[in-house]
């Protein structure tokens, strides 16, 4: 099966280059259909979809550009038909921001073909303090952004790693994040969130300020049914969906395979198939797996031209071992707290977790680590002969915490 799917890369990236013209498209006035996410017509080889109210139309796969360090990999990105890269603030010390301006602004010069996203992350230490410090936290990371973006604007902000909705309603932040865009230093605004996404984006909606999220969708939230009926609704009201996280890249899945099941877990039928699992539903308009291989740019992107399951993605996904191994994947309900006497912010060291055992970005992980109060962080941890916490879904606490301090050590 990897010998079929392999991708010759001039031939690859000839016809992509040969497909994407006019795929970027800003309007004012969006049919219904593109608001609530539908599948658009094809550029060429490439299913397009609308960002909701933004009107930009961009193709059904994007770059997550977190973990890559290569200038090389997001302009083979680009090549390959990618128009919207999603950064943030915080990646890599800024180093992030920096490659992708000198790569998308000041090499290809191509400001006015792509969509570019960027985050600032109060943390939540931060976000208690006086309504004026934080606003001027906002102007003063959206203008090093800027300026480390090579651009004038960004078209999409988000405010980082939201789990809570009462900041989602703080007015220090809605004030800050309307100020920059109404100085049109960011077209459209919006939010991330890994935990509680449900509630967060049901106050989203309610509020109708937010023009993008960018959230959690993978495969292992396959029964989640409230949550995926929210993001159908929240993309009917216009909202664009930006799916993250979205290969279930956590180490525990692939525990105790059989070995007749380990050829899905080491070829290239996992990741493309889980990519399409997300983007089939049609109230996602656009996808941001991280790439950080050529192998993998070259695996994820033909999804962009073909969401039709191939017969061996087809057994990937209905196999029951698979569901069940995609079921105990951390879903950060946060069902686990009360299971902790300590009261650690088990979903977010799990997701410290993540970037360093299964991402290798360790920057990621301590940055992760750093947003925690000490008392809700790993170092609370020490004192526990044994872990308590315990997870409804089977998800091996102990151990990733376990693994967690001997990362990070």
């Amino acid at each position: 099966m990897a010998e079929k799917r392999t991708i010759n890369r001039r031939k690859f990236l000839g016809t992509a280059a040969g497909t994407v013209a006019g795929v970027l498209t800003l309007g004012s006035s969006v049919p219904a259909s593109a608001r609530a996410g539908k599948k658009e017509e094809k550029a060429g080889a490439l299913i397009t979809r609308t960002l909701g109210r933004t009107g930009y139309k961009v193709p059904v796969v994007s770059m997550g550009v977190m973990n890559a360090d290569n200038p090389e990999l997001v302009r083979r990105a680009y090549e390959a038909g990618i128009r919207h890269f999603d950064t943030a603030y915080g990646y890599q010390r800024g180093r992030n921001e920096e490659m992708v301006g000198r790569v998308l602004v000041e090499e290809l010069k191509v400001r006015d073909k792509v969509v570019i996203a960027t985050k600032i992350n109060i943390r939540p230490p931060q976000r208690s303090l006086p309504a004026e410090e934080i606003r001027e936290m906002h102007r003063k990371m959206i203008d090093e952004s800027l300026r480390r973006l090579q651009t004038d604007y960004v078209d999409i902000l988000y405010s980082h790693d939201v789990s809570d909705p009462a900041w989602l309603k703080n007015p220090a932040l809605v004030d800050s994040l309307l100020e920059i865009k109404e100085k049109k230093k960011a077209r459209f605004i919006g939010f991330s969130t890994h935990q509680n996404m449900n509630e967060v984006i049901k106050t989203a909606m309610e509020m109708k300020i937010y023009d993008v999220i960018l959230t959690t969708l993978n495969y292992s939230l396959f029964d989640y049914t409230e949550y995926l009926e929210t993001l159908k609704t929240a993309a009917a009201q216009g909202i664009g969906l930006v799916a993250m996280k979205t290969q279930c890249q956590q180490a525990w899945y692939r525990e105790s395979v059989p070995a007749e099941m380990r050829r899905f877990y080491e070829g290239p039928v996992i990741h493309s198939a889980l990519l399409k699992w997300v983007v089939r539903h049609e109230f996602i308009a656009t996808a941001v797996p991280g790439f950080t291989t050529f192998e993998q740019l070259y695996t994820d992107m033909p999804v962009a031209s073909s969401l039709d399951y191939t017969e061996e993605e087809k057994k990937f996904l209905e196999d029951r071992l698979v569901r069940t191994q995609m079921a105990a994947v951390c879903r950060a309900c946060g069902q686990c707290q009360p299971t902790c006497p300590k009261g650690v912010d088990i979903p977010n060291l799990l997701r410290a977790h993540m970037y360093a055992g299964s991402y290798g970005n360790l920057y990621q992980a301590r940055e992760t680590l750093d947003s925690l109060e000490a008392a809700r962080s790993v170092q609370a941890c020490s004192d526990c002969a044994v872990c308590a916490a315990r997870c409804v879904r089977g998800v091996n606490i102990a151990r990733r915490l376990d693994e967690l301090k001997t990362l990070l050590a």
